[in-house]
């Protein structure tokens, strides 16, 4: 039979209220360490901020409370427990976390293509010579009229106080005959190479670095820049040419005419009397274009290999 107890029933209901309470007791302890984590990381996140974008997060990110934002947040249901709450917090801040990494990269890219624009700006005057030897460092000679040093723009030639040509020499240059084609390019280095041939250096310099500024990108590119660097060394001005050699293998050293830029490049360096950058740079031709050097480039290779004395 049963019996209505008081205790019993007093018991039970206080059983009761202690289980209801008890999980909102104990998350109270991990939601305030939580607390206390998230505070340090949002404290992280502004100094990161303020770091990458000293004149203010909001130029980068926008302002973190926007209509849009007050709409979805009336849309959303109200949190049952601070738990949530900080679920909530956290999603926010890993969402700015990874539009700080992105506008972060993004710069980081943007510097390299800046820099890697700024190198090519600048003329080409060193020669890395592989890993077990020296850089070879080029500059014109100071001991060439001013006129024939490097222009600030690669492969501008420049001729101030240069005589007038005398009349035989203007007559025997319009003599030559200039290459007419559908491909202009090929035209204009055609003529600059009779230039070169027919031994008017001057001419064929200004022939030459004209096309390879209209046609920097043209078939016979390789073939222009180091008949340029030919035509100042033919000129007696081996410290004009060298850069022009440089410039030439470097920018692709498998170009055409990469290779012969190369070993002219030691010729030039030799007739400079710097025999160590004379022979880094016959080293460096052995070793890259070992083909050449027994074949196509043979004579030139080893005439070049007798005029300097390399260890």
């Amino acid at each position: 039979m049963n019996k209505f107890c008081p205790g019993t029933s007093a018991f039970a209901l206080a059983l009761a209220v202690l289980t209801a309470v008890a999980p909102v007791a104990a998350q109270a302890p991990a939601a305030e360490s939580m607390e206390t984590r998230l505070r340090r990381l949002e404290s992280e996140l502004r100094a990161v901020q303020r770091k990458v974008f000293p004149e203010g997060a909001g130029r980068a990110f926008g302002a973190e409370v926007s209509p849009q934002a007050d709409v979805a947040n009336l849309a959303r249901p109200p949190a049952t427990t601070v738990v949530s709450d900080l679920l909530a917090r956290m999603d926010t801040v890993e969402a700015q976390l990874q539009r700080l990494t992105a506008a972060s990269e993004e710069t980081q890219n943007q510097l390299a293509k800046l820099d890697g624009r700024v190198a090519a700006l600048e003329p080409a005057s060193t020669l890395s010579a592989g890993p077990t030897s020296s850089a070879v460092t080029v500059k014109p000679t100071t001991s060439e009229p001013a006129g024939a040093k490097l222009a600030a723009k690669p492969y501008a030639v420049t001729g101030a106080n240069k005589p007038e040509p005398s009349p035989d020499r203007l007559a025997a240059v319009r003599a030559i005959e200039k290459p007419v084609s559908d491909d202009k390019g090929e035209d204009e280095y055609g003529y600059g190479y009779r230039l070169w041939e027919a031994k008017f250096f001057p001419e064929a310099q200004q022939q030459l670095s004209r096309l390879v500024q209209q046609f920097p990108k043209h078939k016979r590119g390789s073939y222009a820049r180091n008949l340029l660097g030919r035509a100042f060394l033919d000129d007696g001005k081996p410290g004009t040419a060298a850069p022009y050699f440089v410039q030439n293998y470097q920018s692709n050293p498998k170009g055409d005419r990469a290779a012969d830029s190369l070993l002219y490049l030691s010729v030039a360096m030799t007739r400079l009397k710097e025999t160590k950058r004379a022979c880094v740079a016959l080293g460096e031709f052995k070793q890259v274009y070992a083909l050449e050097a027994i074949g196509r480039l043979k004579s030139q290779y080893d005439a070049a290999s007798k005029a300097v004395s390399c260890n």
